[in-house]
């Protein structure tokens, strides 16, 4: 069975959304048309553009710049409060149109999801001529537009997805990687970060096709670990599934905004590090065990992401859900600034089959260890006492 993936991307979310909303509520025009944008309060931090209408982007007006610096670029601009609660429902209504095509979604954020198309071309036909369908029935059901990115893989669909906008299909599939991605400038590449993308400008690579031929010992001089990500990020290599179970809330999960915006990956590792105490003390409370881990990220543009690694020996202890925690986050790091971070534990089973190694004492050790902690901090509180791998860890962070 030929692998088929979509990436839908609504045109504009925020703006769109709140237009329909505004027009649903007797607005006397489309607000997607004007000079306007949709904005957060300066006093809770949210002073920014969250969306803006084409009319502002010709301005110079850009998402995240500040609203009183936006009013200086355009006098006549008109700006709308968020509401998320709205653009939830549209959400939902939009995942649950395509899911009466193919359970195979895969959120990856409140406005744009992956469908493995794959599995059900031999229902729906052509994977073109459906993709134009479904723009249409979105349109005509929903009220707005999305973009449509067709691809032998989840990082092509998504790449594919934002070569031009709106209400555009395009495809990436394997053979077109060449002539349509190598040629695209560095930035354009998804997950790769402004500094990122600096650094390999400075090395001379330029645009996709150049990191995808960059020699690897040359470029592992400065990537590190990093490299076989960039590499293979540049060659369209993305081996990952479309997993429809990421969104179900059967897992154990906790996220935290941040009081303000960090850039610095490091500065990141010891809220990853809370988080993966308090779920896997939840964890180890319902004498449960999980077999994924997943790491949630927010931007400063609200946009969601996530990454997860399935593991080899489902676990419930803390410095090795930490560990694979942090190698996620590596993985996943683009250099964008985070307001949001998150960790889920997913697919939880009752008991663990060791594979590959026994369960040897030093495992055996930690989970006496977190039984002993989790007893200490029910009965004197969360702060009475870390375990010091972890503790250890938060000293070496805090000064970054």
């Amino acid at each position: 069975m030929e692998k088929i993936i979509f990436h839908i991307d609504v045109n504009n979310a925020f703006l769109s959304w709140t237009a329909i909303e505004l027009l649903n509520n007797g607005y006397n025009y489309d607000i997607r048309n004007s000079y306007a944008v949709i904005g957060g309060d300066p006093k809770a931090r949210k002073g920014i553009v969250l969306a803006k209408s084409n009319s502002c982007k010709k301005l110079g007006i850009y998402t995240s710049m500040n609203l009183y610096e936006a009013k200086k670029k355009c006098n006549i601009l008109k700006i709308f409060p968020p509401n998320y609660k709205f653009y939830s429902e549209m959400s939902n209504k939009l995942f649950t149109l395509l899911n009466k095509y193919t359970p195979d979604i895969e959120i990856a954020s409140i406005d744009e999801c992956y469908l493995d198309y794959g599995k059900v071309k031999k229902i729906y036909g052509d994977q073109y001529e459906f993709a134009k369908k479904l723009q249409k029935e979105i349109y005509e059901k929903l009220g707005f537009t999305v973009n449509i990115g067709i691809a032998n893989n989840k990082l092509c669909a998504k790449m594919a997805s934002d070569f031009s906008k709106p209400n555009k299909i395009h495809t990436l599939y394997n053979y077109e990687i060449e002539s349509k991605m190598y040629p695209l400038p560095i930035n354009e590449l998804f997950m790769i970060g402004k500094k990122t993308s600096e650094k390999l400008i400075n090395l001379g690579i330029k645009t996709i096709g150049d990191l995808a031929n960059f020699p690897y010992e040359k470029l592992y001089i400065y990537f590190k670990n990093q490299t076989t990500f960039l590499i293979n990020q540049a060659k369209g290599i993305d081996n990952s599934e479309v997993d429809s179970t990421i969104s179900t809330p059967k897992g154990i999960s906790n996220e935290f905004t941040l009081d303000r915006d960090i850039i610095n990956k490091e500065k990141l590792y010891p809220y990853l590090m809370n988080l993966c105490e308090t779920v896997s003390i939840r964890l180890r409370k319902q004498n449960k065990y999980a077999n994924v881990i997943c790491v949630i990220l927010k931007d400063n543009y609200f946009k969601r992401k996530s990454h997860q690694k399935k593991l080899v020996n489902a676990t419930n202890i803390t410095t090795e859900i930490y560990k694979v925690a942090k190698e996620i986050l590596d993985e996943m790091w683009s250099e964008e600034k985070v307001r949001l971070i998150g960790v889920r534990l997913d697919k939880l089973t009752d008991s663990v089959n060791y594979q590959g190694s026994l369960f040897d004492a030093e495992n055996s050790n930690d989970s006496k260890v977190d039984n002993v902690i989790d007893t200490l901090k029910e009965k004197y509180g969360s702060k009475i006492i870390t375990k010091a791998s972890l503790k250890n860890s938060n000293k070496q962070f805090k000064n970054l």
